[in-house]
């Protein structure tokens, strides 16, 4: 039953799958973490679903991007992309860590916000578009980022002491937890190699870079990580391996 409620507390806050309702406390959120990559197996296969439907359908390229671009913010409800917002504003702001805890805890966005907001969009449709044997790579890479998302989450510093972080942080089974997603990333990761070893190979190394580039700007500038650092590592992961997806198809193209 602790299983449930914790598959269901992940679903809620971190997606906008209808689940049952559970109570707010933290037992039921003890292994909330362990479950929070399989919303990203949930993305990847709407993901790979739509682009089996435009296969059939023959539909344009540019509109099977678009969609897939919408697909991750219509199933969480844009929760992570409202972070990596919050984290522009206050990086941008060039004050210091406390001014910009303060900045990511306003609810309204900056300017500088809006336009990283459509350079992210803009690129991951047009990544999107262009890829053509890589689907498997990017599905597997909303698993990859929220796995090691989770893992940050629970071994990394928190910047606060309380926040919706760490109403999943602090109840963790540390060590449970750990080891769910440590194996989550692992099986994944095979799967990424197995699918394409190039455009496998190259994303895998841009999440490992972006998680070690994650730890040290949060712990630079704000002191350790938030929510908000959270859902800012998860689309900047994302997007690095569509790029990594992309790229490795383009040189498999070219020298093989």
């Amino acid at each position: 039953m602790k299983l449930l409620k914790s598959f269901a507390s992940a679903f809620l806050m971190y997606s906008r799958i209808p689940m049952p309702q559970v109570e707010w406390k933290e037992e039921n959120r003890r292994y909330a973490l362990c479950f929070f990559p399989i919303i990203g197996a949930v993305i990847g296969a709407f993901f790979l679903l739509w682009r089996y439907v435009c296969g059939l359908l023959n539909i344009g390229d540019f509109l099977m991007g678009a969609v897939s671009a919408v697909i991750p913010l219509a199933v969480t409800g844009g929760i992570h992309m409202d972070g990596f917002c919050d984290v522009i504003d206050a990086n941008s702001s060039c004050a210091d860590k406390e001014k910009k805890l303060k900045i990511m805890s306003d609810p309204h966005i900056g300017s500088f916000a809006v336009m990283w907001l459509c350079v992210y969009l803009i690129l991951q449709t047009a990544l999107l578009s262009e890829m053509k044997k890589t689907a498997v790579t990017v599905a597997g890479g909303y698993v990859l980022s929220r796995s090691l998302s989770g893992l940050a989450a629970v071994t990394f510093k928190g910047a606060k002491k309380d926040g919706a972080l760490q109403s999943f942080a602090k109840p963790a089974h540390k060590k449970v937890t750990v080891s769910v997603l440590i194996l989550i990333t692992v099986l994944t990761a095979s799967a990424m190699l197995m699918t394409d070893i190039i455009s496998g190979g190259l994303a895998l190394f841009c999440a490992i870079m972006i998680f070690v580039y994650y730890r040290i700007s949060a712990y630079k500038n704000f002191g350790g990580i938030t929510g908000d650092t959270a859902g800012w590592f998860l689309q900047i992961c994302e997007m690095a391996v569509m790029i990594a997806a992309v790229m490795g198809e383009k040189l498999t193209e070219a020298f093989l």
